[in-house]
């Protein structure tokens, strides 16, 4: 192996496994809506962008995160504290509701809505595979926004 090589090519690493679950996604999603004023989800897996020939992968990206917490304690496990920005303290590591975070804030949020549509979690998930470019009024493509005015 070339002396100039990185630590990933000299070990054959090429993919990034993060821990994100089906719960994350759809609480990231609706904190993009209603923080950040955009439309955007996490991929399940993606090239990286600050490490050439890398891959990010989220293979928990359909687990649900109280099946992950029911693994873990079956196991009796402890879990590492979450690295997310969006999160101060981790909910999956502290249940016991002393977390303060705009992540728990959307987690509850979410669980009120499902007590009047109990299909709101997969509808948030669902939403974003279930785009009408036709009524949106603006996207973003490749960092170049584009306009319905374009085409109207």
């Amino acid at each position: 192996m070339d002396a100039g090589a990185t630590e990933q090519e000299r070990h054959g690493c090429h993919k990034i496994a993060l821990g994100h679950h089906y719960d994350d996604v759809i609480e990231t999603i609706l904190m993009g809506m209603l923080y950040d004023g955009q439309i955007q989800t996490m991929m399940p897996k993606l090239r990286s962008t600050h490490f050439e020939g890398m891959e990010l992968i989220r293979p928990l990206y359909l687990i649900r995160e109280n099946d992950i917490c029911a693994w873990r304690d079956y196991h009796n496990l402890h879990f590492l504290q979450c690295a997310c920005h969006f999160t101060d303290t981790c909910t999956t590591c502290h249940t016991d509701g002393t977390t303060s975070s705009k992540r728990l804030e959307t987690k509850q949020l979410i669980a009120a809505l499902k007590k009047v549509n109990p299909y709101v979690e997969a509808n948030i998930f669902k939403s974003l595979g279930n785009v009408n470019l036709d009524t949106v009024i603006s996207y973003k493509k490749n960092g170049v926004r584009h306009s319905f005015l374009e085409d109207y």
